[in-house]
């Protein structure tokens, strides 16, 4: 099976073992069957809302691995038809929620739901927010989540930034990137102007007191090449 870009890049970026591998949202569960075939965790959960995609993605499943356990944690693999903030996070062990495909205000709801109902548990999570990245990596930050890594990809003419973060981290995250910069790179050059340019537009366009707000996120991001 062939991962896109994006997928690739977030398998890529596993690399320590965990307990449970939460693939959040996971359509038709590329990115999981990955991660399962490598054996990434002792459990890959496949987490999806929409019925259809999990009866068929349990099908597939159990024509390739004999063995499902929907009852008892510990097994290869369990399928989840629910909304990602009700994913039933189990004890003493260490999880990695992956969210990928979904907008920003969403990502942040889940995380947050997520981490208020487990505020003890051992937790990472490995995020590609769709847009509105300042206002994620401003969440992460209130919550206490550190950096353990970041990424910046394109992919079909689109730009993601990928972070993987933890509380356990003690890099803090900016708010406008910091590892996944590479200015020899045109990409990131591109990607940069096309977000300042992004805030210009939201700033000329804005006639309350917010305006003064966006040119402080301009001012952070024209900072990265001062």
């Amino acid at each position: 099976m062939k991962l896109s870009k994006r997928l690739k890049t977030i398998n890529e970026l596993i690399i320590e073992p965990y307990d449970h591998i939460w693939d959040c949202c996971c359509d038709h569960g590329f990115l999981g069957l990955s991660l399962l075939a490598r054996n990434a965790a002792s459990t890959i959960h496949f987490v999806d809302i929409v019925a259809q995609l999990m009866e068929d993605l349990e099908s597939q499943l159990l024509k390739s691995h004999i063995v499902p356990n929907k009852v008892t944690l510990g097994s290869a693999w369990q399928v989840h038809c629910l909304s990602a903030e009700k994913i039933p996070i189990p004890r003493n062990t260490s999880n990695l929620v992956i969210i990928a495909g979904v907008g920003g205000d969403l990502l942040i709801e889940i995380i947050e739901a997520i981490l208020a109902k487990y505020p003890n548990q051992n937790l990472e999570f490995l995020l590609c927010p769709v847009h509105h990245n300042y206002k994620v990596r401003q969440a992460l930050r209130k919550l206490n989540l550190g950096l353990v890594n970041e990424v910046l990809i394109k992919e079909n003419g689109r730009f993601y930034e990928i972070m993987h973060t933890s509380p356990h981290s003690k890099q803090t995250i900016s708010s406008v990137g910091s590892l996944m910069w590479d200015f020899s790179r045109q990409d990131d050059r591109d990607y940069l102007s096309k977000t300042i340019a992004h805030y210009k537009r939201m700033q000329k366009a804005d006639k309350s007191n917010l305006s003064e707000d966006t040119q402080n996120i301009i001012s952070a991001y024209r900072s990265l090449i001062a």
